[in-house]
């Protein structure tokens, strides 16, 4: 582990961050240019005094999955990222097609978002980042770890993943989430991650494997969907998706037309957050 050489990286890369560039607002009384030490933990998810002592050469090595955070918090390029590796004493993630390492243009735009649920995905349905209106809709989807991680995984192996629909359309969620997974295996060729997932349903779950056999091909998002809020109740949303230029990670954002109900309710949603309705 390089202290010095990782504190200087570290202190130039928050400096070269503005506010507005994650979704924070500019103020009118900053001392130092970019951003603050408070600020950069906020975004990576750890405290303040453990991030000051990184850039202060006397912080413990952190562990992987930390590196990974602060190179989305800070939102670096994957060049950069690896570097930022390298200078922790970790050896650099394999480049591959999927990466976890969030595209930095995905994370422009996502940090703009804030009154509209919006996350990006991996190609295998795992999520990568979320704004609060969509941790508020849907829960912590980036949580989970391993094969838990993908959607598709838990659809089939955990019944409360299954909550956010209505039952009525179930089996149709069942479908696309297996032509996408499908989809995603043979663009990715090689992505042993996405092999297993396969393995592990076709040996625990009869419906997967029913499906499977079908051999559908499609894309996992539709138009327009039904989600359930467990306070809320139904919330009709359409959904864009927008794709990374390997089609890797994707953001996607959901909206209501305005004046409508489900307008209503995303509003409603966004005051209350993650608060619990009385």
């Amino acid at each position: 582990m390089d202290r010095p050489a990782l504190a200087d990286f570290l202190r130039r890369r928050r400096e070269a961050l503005k506010p507005r560039d994650v979704g924070l607002l500019d103020g009118s009384r900053r001392r130092t240019p970019g951003l603050k030490r408070e600020e950069v933990a906020l975004l990576v998810g750890m405290s303040t005094d453990y991030y000051s002592r990184l850039e202060q050469q006397r912080g413990p090595q952190p562990s992987e999955q930390m590196v990974a955070a602060i190179a989305r918090g800070l939102r670096l390029t994957p060049d950069e990222r690896d570097h930022l590796f390298r200078l922790t004493g970790h050896n650099a993630p394999r480049r591959a097609l999927a990466t976890k390492h969030v595209s930095p243009a995905l994370m422009r735009v996502l940090d703009r978002l804030d009154d509209t649920p919006a996350l990006v995905l991996s190609d295998l349905a795992e999520t990568l980042a979320q704004n609060a209106m969509a941790t508020a809709l849907l829960g912590d989807e980036t949580r989970f770890s391993g094969l838990a991680a993908s959607a598709v995984y838990r659809w089939f192996t955990d019944p409360e993943a299954r909550g956010r629909y209505p039952e009525r359309d179930h089996e149709h969620q069942s479908r696309i989430q297996v032509a996408a997974l499908r989809a995603s295996v043979s663009a990715s060729g090689d992505s042993e991650h996405g092999r297993a997932i396969v393995s592990e349903l076709l040996a625990t779950s009869e419906e997967f494997a029913a499906i499977w056999e079908l051999h559908e091909v499609r894309n996992r998002f539709d138009d327009h969907k039904t989600l359930v809020h467990p306070e809320i109740g139904e919330i009709e949303v359409d959904c864009q998706a927008l794709f990374t230029e390997n089609l890797s990670q994707t953001l996607l954002v959901l909206t209501a037309s305005p004046g409508t109900e489900a307008a209503e309710k995303l509003a409603l949603l966004r005051v209350v957050g993650n608060q619990t309705f009385a």
